[in-house]
């Protein structure tokens, strides 16, 4: 169900809110996020230092990547629409020590309060639960400073990316709980490719992320964004 006035599905929220508990458990069903986590990092520290960088976290759930770039010296805010998450995104600072502003407020409600205030805009894993992608990618691009840059990651609609990332990761590995990911929700990188320059961002590079079922090890791959990939844009100065 969608709300009228929120570009939210509260079925999506649904699913999160009832994991949230187990959101910092890198056995748990947030497993993978956990392990892709430093690629996801590691492709923006190298394009953007975040050294003193003022970020916000779009879906920031329970806050694995928001804690990762405040570690990396960055001044993060992190927003999500599920309070559950967000609890718990709150309790584990009192582990790590860092510092994070959580709120529960919608991409479209914080760029019309703050927009053009960040260096940095993050939207990671996000835009497949929301029933209009392009909505919160237009603000995105609001948020973001002249000269900044927004990263998104999604997955492609293809296949493949049915095969891996839902019949595969959710009914053959158990990574993931069944129902996870809704297929129609997929993105191809084209489609986000024009979300992004509709909404006035530039890209600047593509980065897949494939995953090694005998290995267990996922890694970057410029050349391959059949299924999970990462996208680097800038709003022109």
């Amino acid at each position: 169900m969608t709300t009228e006035s929120q570009n939210v599905d509260t079925h999506e929220i649904a699913k999160f809110e009832a994991l949230a508990s187990r959101w910092w458990d890198q056995e748990s069903e947030f497993k993978p996020l956990h392990e892709i986590n430093p690629l996801r990092i590691n492709y923006i520290n190298d394009a953007v230092s975040l050294q003193d960088k003022k970020v916000i976290d779009i879906g920031c759930g329970g806050g694995i990547l928001s804690e990762a770039m405040a570690a990396l010296g960055a001044k993060v805010k992190g927003i999500d629409m599920g309070e559950a998450p967000l609890g718990v995104a709150r309790l584990h600072l009192l582990e790590s020590n860092l510092e994070v502003d959580y709120e529960r407020i919608t991409a479209e409600e914080i760029a019309a309060r703050e927009a053009g205030q960040y260096d940095v805009v993050t939207c990671l894993e996000m835009l497949e639960h929301v029933p209009d992608p392009a909505s919160v990618i237009t603000a995105c691009a609001k948020l973001v400073k002249p000269g900044g840059h927004v990263f998104f990651s999604t997955i492609n609609r293809n296949p493949k990316a049915y095969l891996f990332a839902v019949i595969g990761a959710e009914y053959v590995l158990n990574m993931l709980p069944k129902g996870t990911h809704d297929y129609a929700k997929f993105i191809q990188p084209s489609e986000l490719n024009n979300y992004a320059r509709r909404a006035g961002l530039e890209v600047e590079n593509l980065m897949g992320m494939t995953y090694n079922p005998l290995s267990k090890i996922y890694k970057l791959n410029e050349k391959d964004v059949s299924v999970n990939y990462l996208m680097n844009t800038h709003k022109p100065a």
